[in-house]
């Protein structure tokens, strides 16, 4: 399986511009932007490349813990995660340094140890996590 995803940039880094358009159409020729991705915290001047990382992050470890939730017989009723992608400037330029996922969790019938596990083991296991394995993954997992 391959998923794709193409981006377009006209200009130079501080004042140019650019576009991304993914394989589903859920983005198609988006804006993103120097200001979008360094200077606009509020998020509201386009994507960046951070951003759409921590919606990968955060898709990935909700599915991969659904999973483990079912195959131990206490399905969830909803899993809201947020990742939190850190990017700063280091010596060498920019670089991501962390993905901080929050997870609020409602699992009827699941006791907290078991719970952490496999918060703990979907954190591990989902694809994106692995892929970030260069960087800090950390996780605050709350049952509600």
């Amino acid at each position: 399986m391959k998923r794709h995803a193409t981006a377009i940039w006209n200009g130079a880094l501080g004042d140019g511009k650019g576009t991304i358009t993914t394989q589903s159409g859920a983005l198609d020729a988006h804006g993103y932007s120097f200001k979008a991705r360094f200077e606009d915290e509020s998020g509201r001047s386009g994507t960046n490349p951070e951003e759409l990382l921590a919606a990968a992050h955060a898709g990935c470890f909700a599915m991969q813990l659904s999973h483990f939730l079912a195959e131990n017989g206490t399905p969830a009723e909803e899993l809201k995660a947020r990742a939190v992608v850190s990017v700063e400037q280091g010596a060498a330029g920019f670089e991501i340094t962390q993905s901080a996922i929050t997870l609020e969790a409602k699992v009827p019938g699941i006791e907290e140890a078991a719970f952490r596990e496999l918060a703990d083991k979907a954190k591990a296991g989902c694809p994106v996590s692995k892929a970030l394995g260069a960087i800090t993954v950390s996780l605050d997992a709350k049952l509600l």
